[in-house]
């Protein structure tokens, strides 16, 4: 069968009241009913994400979509500049999208061509915040459902202002009084988003300590390898990161130094599923765990599982839930249950993007958080 991509559709829809938006990508073909779907959502970012993947469009079109290590290396290499949240965004979303061509091409869900099973079923964890009484009247909701992992953010940032040593302090408190309410049999972890400073992520890991945590996550930002292994020797709670790191070679010197206890890369970021599962190889021969960051629609999220199914060092996957319409915009056949997903088992990837339902959800600029600290100055978010 002669089959060539004919082209790129992009899609932009609002993910919820506050901000944010999904960015999606369809790859066409010259066979009629033959496509991809992809995603490169990035925060803040959604627009110049959209443009990113329409540039692509002329390094693919006419090309045979099962060509997907070519095409990576054309979409990454042809262009001379490469690099970073944005550019390797679009690679991943286009990437994502060639195996899902793949896959319906020939019948098969996308973990079967990566190998096959690794295991039989994969394991989740969901959002929960122990900082107030709704969100604990969550978390003890999603434990009742069959997760037996939370993550949480570290503190509650009041009127957006960070308090290093104020909310450290409740924060740690929070998170211990929460290890006595759901006992020792729930995993804990929590996501810095990179909000701590260097002192401030060691401070917290010491009062936390005692709530036998499985990770602390992003504790500072990604720039300086050394910074993080500071902070790694220092903490007495496992270190976990990655989400904002791209390819093999921004996690080489992550894997080689050993210096954290889980990578997290983002299939939809960091070079899409062939690059993602290069990654985990890496980590692999470094006894080092992978759990696949994983936060925007359920595009992303069936990647993910695909990932997972085969990689035998993936060992948890974040699993975002919302609402009800998140389901219509990108209709899943994946198969949650009692806080495990089941290996997909739909050709491709297994999701379709509801056209007339994406564009009930236009774009919204987005509105992220901006903290500072008491005397004015910028804060991470």
């Amino acid at each position: 069968m002669d089959v060539r991509i004919t082209g790129l559709q992009t899609y932009v829809v609002n993910a919820s009241p506050g901000g944010g938006n999904w960015v999606f990508v369809k790859v066409l073909t010259n066979q009629d009913g033959l496509h991809g779907v992809g995603e490169g959502t990035v925060t803040s970012k959604a627009q110049t994400i959209a443009a990113a993947i329409e540039e692509h469009e002329r390094f693919v079109v006419g090309q045979d979509p099962r060509n997907i290590e070519w095409l990576w290396q054309a979409m990454y290499r042809y262009p001379r500049w490469r690099g970073g949240p944005v550019l390797n965004s679009a690679i991943s979303a286009i990437e994502m999208a060639l195996w899902d061509i793949k896959g319906k091409l020939l019948g098969v869900p996308v973990w079967q061509l990566l190998g096959g099973a690794a295991r039989d079923r994969i394991r989740l964890y969901a959002h929960g915040s122990p900082h107030s009484d709704v969100g604990l009247a969550r978390i003890q909701a999603l434990v009742k459902q069959g997760y037996t992992a939370i993550k949480m953010g570290p503190f509650e940032v009041r009127d957006g202002i960070v308090d290093p040593r104020a909310d450290v302090r409740r924060g740690a408190a929070a998170i211990r009084r929460l290890r006595e309410a759901v006992g020792e049999d729930i995993d804990l972890l929590v996501d810095a988003h990179g909000l701590f400073t260097p002192v401030m992520a060691v401070d917290f890991a010491r009062q936390v300590a005692e709530a036998n945590l499985m990770w602390i996550e992003e504790p500072c930002q990604p720039e300086d390898l050394r910074t993080l292994s500071w902070i790694c020797e220092r903490s007495p709670v496992p270190i976990a990161t990655g989400e904002r790191l791209f390819t093999k070679w921004g996690f080489a010197d992550l894997v080689e130094q050993r210096a954290v206890a889980y990578i997290q890369p983002d299939v939809s970021h960091a070079g899409g599923i062939s690059e993602t599962r290069k990654i985990a190889a890496m980590a692999e021969a470094r006894f080092i765990d992978v759990a696949l960051h994983g936060a925007s629609s359920e595009i992303l999220t069936a990647a993910n599982f695909h990932v997972d199914a085969c990689t035998p060092n993936c060992t948890i996957q974040e699993h975002p839930l919302g609402s009800p319409w998140r389901y219509e915009v990108v209709r899943t056949t994946c198969v949650v249950e009692g806080g495990f997903a089941r290996l997909p088992e739909a050709p491709g990837l297994g999701v379709e993007i509801d056209e007339a339902e994406c564009a009930r959800h236009p774009y919204v600029p987005d509105s992220r958080s901006q903290f500072t600290f008491a005397d004015g100055s910028v804060a991470d978010a």
